[in-house]
Formats: C-alpha cells, structure tokens, sequence
C-alpha cells in the first residue's frame, strides 16, 4: 500500500528544519504499513514553540486558530494552551492543513490532557522507510481514548497486537492513569 497523502505533505514539510510528524489515525497507518481505513485529513503535530516558525514557513497562507471549537484568524499573537488546533490554507490551490500543537519541555514530548504524562524526545516520533515521521502509536492511542469514537475502536484493534512491550506497558499505565474505566484497559 502506498502513502501518497503522507508522502506529499512530508515533500511539503521537507524544508520545515522543527520536529514534526503526522499524527492521528494515519500516524497508526505508517506504523503499521498499510493502510486500514479511509482518513478525512492528515494531521499534522509541531511543538507548540515552533510555531511562528511554521507561521514564516508558509508565509501567503491563510491561518486559523480553533478556540472552544470555533475558528478564528490567527494573528501574530504566541498561542498558549488550551488553543492547540490550527489551520492553514492555501487559497490559490485549495490545499489545507490541520496543525495540532503538542507540549515540549526539557528534551520531553507532555500530553497536553495530563501534564504529568511524558515522553523522552526521542520515543515521541518514528520515521517509515521512506522518511516520513509519524507519532508513535502509543501516544496516538492515548490522544483517542478522551472521546473515543467507533473509528477509534478499530484503529486500536488493528494496532493493539503490532505494539511491542514498552509501547503497550507505556499505554497501559498512562491510560489508567488518565482514565481508568476505559474499555481497552482489559485489553493491555
């Protein structure tokens, strides 16, 4: 199966020297190295204090914020938590990006849910064959435990047996953690 969506925005990205990686349920895909269902968009995560970087990186888009679930234009003002979505346009050819801010401190990814959940900088994100990172799976798992959809549920079953021990054991004691009725605690 190929990645052509991934493969064009890692081209787009290709000179975006920040930490970056696509996220969500595709992230899930490249880990796993097919593709396992249809995706309305691609996500893409940057740290949030790279962000008036990627702003100067697509300088003539059009940028959104998303507060409370509205959408707003983004100015040049430094976006703190809780805003953590944006949106970028590129009016001429219609292309779009949504942009999700994640936590960085001290050579650490911080889930933005629970701020005394962490990662060292370098099991944050992977890179597939063909160099395109994504976050890794146990993190994008935690992100859908939250409001978990039925999408959600058949992203973990495709994924639950691919995670190796510490994946699985890091998932395990971050979503008991967070949310410890959560039906896929009786599957870790």
């Amino acid at each position: 199966m190929t990645f052509k969506e991934c493969e064009k925005f890692n081209l787009l990205m290709g000179n975006f020297n920040k930490h970056w990686f696509i996220a969500g349920g595709w992230a899930l895909d490249l880990y796993i190295g097919r593709k396992t269902r249809h995706h309305e968009d691609i996500e893409i995560g940057i740290f949030r204090k790279d962000q008036l970087y990627l702003k100067n990186y697509f300088d003539g888009w059009k940028f959104k914020k998303v507060v409370n679930g509205q959408f707003y234009e983004w100015g040049d003002e430094f976006l703190e938590l809780p805003i953590h979505e944006i949106y970028i346009v590129n009016e001429e050819t219609d292309e779009h990006i949504e942009i999700l801010l994640n936590e960085f401190n001290n050579n650490e990814w911080i889930y933005r849910r629970d701020l005394r959940i962490s990662k060292s900088l370098n099991t944050t994100y992977s890179y597939t064959e063909l160099g395109i990172p994504y976050l890794n799976p146990e993190i994008v798992l935690l992100f859908k435990t939250s409001h978990t959809r039925e999408k959600d549920n058949q992203d973990f079953e495709f994924v639950i047996n691919q995670l190796d021990d510490k994946k699985r054991a890091w998932l395990s004691k971050n979503l008991k953690l967070t949310n410890p009725n959560h039906q896929w605690n009786d599957y870790l």
